[in-house]
């Protein structure tokens, strides 16, 4: 099977840099990237200055791409946003999905180009999503993925706890088609779940977890007719692993056998420039970090008291990164300070150190961009290694599909 991919929401390229990672014969025919209410596109720019300037490189709404215009593809890969997945009923029998919600222009492209492969990557919370409703989310996009004839596996994974410096939770999701080899694969170990788990599924092949029994298992069948049920009535209690076949849903919550994280120390640079270090305004930022009460008034006025407990100042450097958000840098509770180890002073990451923390080469985002964009970028992005990890293995599916294919060409011409 050739390794054809095609990226949605590229961004700055961390799906494409990592599968590359594993194996240059990963070709992407296809990638898109649009940052809405952007004049400059400095995601793409960057995204061309790394990959070249293709009439396959687009940059357009997504919403907005007639989907059969994609070229076909065998890996459809993307880090798409959470959002209100719920459908409402337009008559007795259509439904349309909120407008602006990107998951329905992935679920069209799959419907469109049927490509035997997908990895996508979301927040942790895409599992227990609404709050209102826990899991419904999640019970919409399983319930697309089983329609369109896809069987799917998922796992929420902690970067820093399989050796990466980023304490990065996200939700990652592996769907493959009911035709492909690798469902034939599956398919003999469904009666013993746990063997899926453990050994044989995608993720326990590329992120150990401590073993799990059936009866840490628990599974439900995906039974409303259609999506607006779903959206009126679904509800489960998903676990951070699982897989769904044939629309019947296995999941546990389970723990990584953990590697040994990489300190935040082994990345940073030496002799940082003067403006990256913190200046008089020392009582702001222990405010921001610190622990707070705050009598607050609703809209409804209904007076509440919000609090939140204190965050690390400095953060620690012999530890991995917390979780790196679009605004960092900026004078924001979630910014990483740090005490630099030449100069014992208080400063903050450079650009070239929050790439390092996802994986990406040095001055990956030093392409035009303005500094502040670098750090959106890198927060935006996703721990590359990650992906080559999940690239490594795709390899040997990939190379069995084709293995499978050239052996049933055989039988049919012998036959």
């Amino acid at each position: 099977m050739e390794k054809t991919i095609c990226e949605l929401f590229a961004g700055v390229g961390g799906f494409r840099l990592g599968m590359e990672r594993a194996s240059k014969e990963w070709a992407t025919v296809w990638a898109n990237q649009w940052e809405p209410g952007k004049k400059t596109q400095h995601a793409f720019d960057c995204y061309c200055a790394h990959f070249g300037k293709s009439i396959n490189h687009v940059n357009k709404n997504i919403s907005e791409i007639e989907k059969s215009s994609i070229p076909d593809h065998n890996l459809l890969v993307g880090g798409f946003p959470c959002q209100d997945y719920s459908v409402a009923r337009t008559g007795a029998t259509g439904i349309n999905g909120k407008k602006g919600v990107l998951w329905w222009d992935i679920r069209d492209i799959l419907e469109t180009k049927s490509p035997s492969f997908v990895i996508l990557e979301n927040v942790d919370r895409l599992l227990k999503s609404p709050a209102n409703q826990r899991g419904r989310d999640f019970g919409i996009i399983l319930t697309c993925f089983n329609e369109l004839g896809y069987n799917v596996e998922w796992r929420v994974i902690n970067a820093a706890e399989y050796g990466f410096a980023q304490r990065r939770r996200r939700t990652f999701i592996f769907a493959y088609k009911n035709e492909t080899n690798y469902s034939t694969h599956i398919s003999k170990s469904v009666a013993r779940p746990d063997c899926i788990f453990n050994n044989i599924g995608f993720f326990a092949h590329t992120f150990k977890i401590v073993g799990v029994s059936n009866d840490d298992i628990r599974s439900t069948v995906l039974t409303e007719s259609d999506l607006a049920d779903v959206t009126e009535h679904f509800s489960y209690a998903f676990g951070n692993a699982g897989f769904m076949y044939n629309g019947t849903i296995y999941t546990c919550d389970t723990t990584p056998v953990y590697e040994e994280s990489t300190m935040l120390r082994t990345l940073l640079n030496k002799d940082v420039e003067e403006r990256f270090y913190l200046g008089n305004n020392l009582d702001k930022w222990k405010y921001l970090k610190g622990a707070k009460k705050i009598e607050r008034t609703s809209k409804t006025g209904h007076t509440y008291t919000f609090s939140e407990g204190p965050i690390a100042f400095p953060d620690p450097i012999d530890k991995p990164a917390r979780t790196m958000l679009t605004s960092e840098s900026s004078l924001n509770r979630s910014t990483h300070v740090i005490e630099d180890p030449q100069t014992k002073r208080l400063r903050l990451l450079t650009p070239i150190e929050a790439e390092r923390i996802q994986g990406f080469d040095d001055d990956w985002t030093n392409t035009g961009m303005p500094e502040k964009f670098r750090y959106f970028c890198m927060g935006n992005a996703l721990v590359v290694g990650l992906i080559t990890r999940m690239g490594t293995y795709l390899n040997t599916i990939f190379d069995k599909e084709t293995t499978y294919v050239v052996e049933e060409d055989i039988t049919r011409e012998a036959m």
